[in-house]
């Protein structure tokens, strides 16, 4: 094991990752920006270094010092936790040409997965289904992109190859707004991910979003812990994430993720990573990959009682996973809710001093959150303070402990979007399950 890791990112996922490397015996370095000198890591990490200023280009972005700091604390390795620097391939490369080691997948793993086209293509010789459109980049050709789009069947959806996060893509009704869509998307793709590669896939109209952790070693070893249902989104941005996910049978977990961990070992993959899937008429569609540690892993920890941040120090450090697919069980029903600091109705961002903030508890539950009493929210980064985590015996079970837990939560100072997470715990058809993607905004009145 490490004797020192570098942790490069910020907020709950940066004390996450400290408390697993607590429990290791392991060292860590706090990296931070002049904006996050009080970061509750950073106050309890052994040793800390400030790499820039508040803004992320110039801090969590600025990878010469990011690994300067690794250098001057005689660190060993690096994590990126999620966001930021996590799935970027240079950043990977640059990190084991330097002498660390990556808490992650190789550098070529990222780009091939990172790449929608190339993911895709990888996917479907390990055996996992896809969206049905094209698997190669659309041309200029506009005759040959309507065609494509007739034989595929409208609605398609057009995506940037390098995109991720619910950006990059363009919805198409009709033949006349195809080639105005592809041109626009292109733009977009190019500016946003220096990318202005698209392809196109057929428009599933009411899919659930469905993703299984995976887990890979360096010695040929692959195992899934199951799945999580993400489907409660506001513009392509989970709101609510749970897991198992309502509805799948034990014999389709089986199905798919055993293949999911197939295509690990065809691929090479190393660490914690997720196969996103649009799941559709009990059919499912692979995505993407996220090769990194996802915001929602705590359901699948709590659902399996397996640490996914502990084994990702494991297996960069080298030993093989520390337990086979067959001693995976899930027990029970988890739910998350992200905790933003936003406005609930507007959804505008609400940085700011938090006066006095009470953490719940109870019975199966658990909070992740670096805030604390006199913590001031800073408005240079995503708006997330914080994840509450209910796990109940069953879906019913968690929902109530989830309920219960949203009414004891005390953040003051600052609005959150706790108010929106009350609804939807309350809300008749997701006590029921298995709503599709668009289900919160069409409720929200915003879709």
């Amino acid at each position: 094991m490490f004797d020192k890791i570098v942790i490069a990112n910020r907020g709950e996922i940066a004390l996450r990752i400290l408390r697993a490397c607590r429990e290791l015996g392991v060292k860590v370095v706090a990296v931070h920006s002049e904006a996050d000198r009080d970061l509750k890591h950073v106050r309890l990490a052994d040793e800390s270094v400030c790499i820039g200023p508040a803004a992320s280009a110039d801090s969590y972005l600025n990878i010469p010092a990011i690994i300067s700091a690794a250098e001057v604390t005689d660190a060993e390795a690096i994590h990126p936790g999620y966001g930021f620097l996590s799935e970027n391939a240079d950043f990977s490369e640059k990190v084991k040409q330097s002498g660390f080691v990556f808490i992650g997948p190789n550098a070529e793993t990222i780009r091939m997965m990172g790449d929608k086209i190339s993911a895709k293509n990888a996917m479907l010789a390990a055996g996992i289904p896809c969206v049905p459109g094209n698997n190669d980049p659309l041309s200029d050709d506009d005759k040959k992109n309507l065609k494509l789009a007739q034989e595929i069947g409208y609605p398609v959806i057009i995506k940037a190859a390098g995109g991720g996060g619910g950006r990059g893509m363009r919805t198409v009704h009709t033949e006349s707004a195809l080639i105005n869509a592809i041109t626009m998307t292109k733009a977009e793709a190019g500016s946003a991910f220096g990318n202005p590669t698209v392809y196109m896939e057929k428009f599933l109209e009411d899919p659930r979003h469905i993703e299984f952790q995976v887990m890979a070693d360096s010695h040929g070893n692959a195992i899934h812990l199951g799945e999580r249902d993400c489907s409660m989104q506001r513009r392509h941005q989970k709101v609510v994430e749970e897991a198992p996910a309502p509805g799948i049978s034990a014999e389709q977990r089986k199905t798919i993720g055993e293949r999911c961990a197939k295509a690990c070992i065809d691929i090479g993959y190393l660490g914690a990573g997720t196969f996103e899937f649009l799941y559709e008429k009990g059919e499912f569609y692979f995505i993407e990959m996220n090769t990194r540690i996802q915001v929602e892993h705590p359901v699948t920890e709590m659902v399996t009682g397996f640490d996914i941040v502990k084994e990702q120090l494991r297996i960069a450090a080298g030993e093989p996973l520390s337990l086979t697919q067959d001693q995976v069980k899930i027990t029970g029903h988890a739910i998350e809710c992200r905790l933003n600091a936003e406005d609930p109705r507007t959804f505008m961002p609400c940085p700011g001093k938090i006066d006095q903030f009470h953490m719940p508890g109870g019975p199966g539950i658990r909070c992740e959150t670096h805030i604390y009493n006199g913590y001031k929210v800073p408005p240079y980064y995503d708006s997330m303070i914080g994840k509450l985590i209910a796990h109940g015996e069953n879906r019913k079970s968690a929902i109530a402990r989830m309920n219960t837990a949203l009414s004891e939560i005390i953040i003051d100072g600052i609005k959150t979007n706790i108010p929106l997470q009350q609804i939807i715990m309350n809300d008749n058809a997701f006590a029921i399950g298995g709503q599709n993607i668009h289900y919160l905004e069409k409720k929200l009145g915003i879709y």
